[in-house]
């Protein structure tokens, strides 16, 4: 039977980076015909699985055979029928859809299929992926996270691989579009193909995978099938231990009543010409998140609140601790007001790649410790590195080393890190979980409410949805541009945010015809 052609083995590979060992001895296998999952905690080795899975990396140690082959090249992986969709967005910005979607597929004195079968088989393509008509003449740096995601994917998908990895390929996808992928990934499956995930999205492989296989410090320490594919029992293997288990319950322990005190207002904003006004809040000590479906308009407001996309009409304004009202205009004027944002787009708005993680971290707060004649004092630099380091359990090695050395979750936690040593009044975080394992999400959630315990403010965007659930005060679901909902305590519920998300009423039958289609 297909299911039990083994299609990927490694065996043994072991591999180093330095002094840090990304992967211990680990074996793995997965057949023809099954969605396999790779799952663990940032720094567990899952990328660099992958990488040399991909031939992008070489062992130090081990075999790997892809369909009887061992590609110790991407070209000779891509030739043995291996594609692989990196965790970081890979186009050419300056370049046309279409262009992106097929570099590096023709030969050098001709091409492999007539142009135009490439533009219909293109077209038809993109346009199922992203829901709606693709300009493929388009060039690449004038179109949002979520269209260079699908780029990447369907450049992937065209070429028609018997093996696919996708290493967290759905993060810049909203929960319509992941239904859309994994719609995809079915259709791969049922005619024989080898799908290998890495996510941090536990619902989203709950759901799709046969199979997942748990990296812990770099080893591998068990094989789930697919009914014992739980939370629960993935969060056990991932971080030997209970530490994060009950995360909704720890956010509320540390939860206290803070005082009713305003801190963000937004009174009549406009985000495009000819869109209803948003009338916006967040108190002292309050968890406010913000959802919707990809280009309502939640990502654009973020930007507003945050001084990078002036609104078309209207200005949000921050509280004083004297109730007068400070306009909010300009990335100046947030730095002013004690205003943070964290981007989820860390390759675009958050890394400096040639810079070390050191530098990375402390780059936010050289102005907070300048001493006499502009001289930057280190050692409090060096005091809220360390701090934060602790704080969010970052990975780091060597802090000399550059910030692309780590994983892409601990890159992340650097630019968490990097907004909490501001010490701001307000906390904005466009999809700051993307690319985090569950762990180091519970962790930021705790962190999160202590600051607005503390009397924060936070403002949480976040394409996954359940995130939300024991953790926001107050959920604002975006549609058209606009507030369409917003709810709070009990409310706060899948069924009731992907309701508002589709712009209805709470029905019970929304999430199981977006299950369905998954199927």
């Amino acid at each position: 039977m297909t299911d039990q052609i083994v299609t990927v083995r490694v065996k043994s590979v072991s591999k180093s980076f330095g002094e840090t060992r990304a992967l211990r001895s680990v074996d793995f296998e997965a057949r023809a015909g099954e969605v396999h999952a790779i799952v663990g905690e940032n720094g567990s080795g899952k990328s660099t699985l992958a990488k040399i899975m991909s031939g992008v990396l070489l062992a130090d140690l081990g075999d790997v055979k892809i369909l009887g082959r061992a590609p110790r090249t991407p070209i000779q992986a891509r030739d043995a029928g291996l594609a692989t969709i990196f965790q970081e967005i890979l186009v050419a910005d300056g370049a046309s859809v279409f262009d992106n979607l097929y570099v590096g597929r023709d030969r050098l004195f001709r091409a492999t299929a007539r142009h135009a079968d490439r533009v219909a088989e293109a077209q038809d393509l993109m346009d199922r992926f992203v829901g709606a008509p693709v300009d493929l003449q388009a060039t690449v740096d004038q179109l949002p996270l979520n269209i260079r995601q699908w780029i990447v994917i369907a450049r992937a998908i065209l070429c028609r691989p018997k093996v696919l990895i996708l290493d967290e390929s759905s993060a810049a996808l909203d929960l319509d579009a992941t239904v859309r992928l994994h719609a995809e990934i079915s259709r791969l499956r049922t005619e024989g193909a080898t799908i290998l995930i890495v996510t941090h999205r536990i619902a989203e492989l709950v759901r799709i995978a046969d199979r997942a296989t748990v990296l812990r410090d770099g080893e591998a320490v068990g094989v789930l099938e697919k009914e014992s594919i739980t939370e629960e029992n993935l969060v056990t293997m991932m971080t030997a231990s209970n530490r994060h288990a009950g995360h909704a319950e720890t956010v509320t322990r540390l939860k206290r009543e803070a005082a009713a005190a305003p801190v963000v207002s937004v009174k009549g904003i406009e985000l495009s010409k000819g869109t209803a006004p948003i009338n916006f809040f967040v108190d002292a000590g309050q968890i406010v998140g913000v959802t919707g479906l990809d280009g309502h308009g939640q990502d654009d407001f973020l930007r507003s609140l945050a001084g990078i996309r002036p609104p078309q009409a209207g200005v949000p304004c921050i509280i004083g601790q004297d109730d007068s009202e400070h306009p909010l205009a300009s990335l100046g004027d947030a730095e002013q007001l004690g205003v943070a944002y964290v981007s989820g787009d860390r390759k675009r708005e958050g890394i400096f790649p040639d810079q070390s993680i050191y530098e990375n971290l402390a780059i936010g707060i050289y102005r907070q410790n300048l001493g006499p004649f502009g001289v930057i004092r280190r050692s409090g630099l060096a005091q809220s590195f360390d701090r934060e380091v602790k704080r969010l359990r970052i990975k780091t090695g060597p802090p000399s080393n550059k910030i692309t050395s780590l994983s892409g979750g601990n890159q992340q936690k650097i630019l968490i890190g990097r907004a909490f040593a501001r010490k701001p009044r307000v906390i904005i975080l466009n999809d700051p979980a993307r690319g985090v394992d569950i762990g180091t999400k519970r962790d930021l959630y705790v962190e999160l409410r202590r600051f607005a315990d503390e009397g924060g403010a936070v403002v949480y965007l976040s394409s996954e949805i359940e995130e939300f659930v024991g953790f926001a005060d107050r959920v604002d679901v975006f549609v058209d541009h606009t507030i369409f909902r917003s709810l709070s305590g009990t409310a706060i519920a899948e069924d009731d945010m992907l309701a508002a998300m589709f712009g209805q009423a709470r029905d019970a039958h929304v999430s199981f015809e977006i299950e369905e289609a998954a199927q």
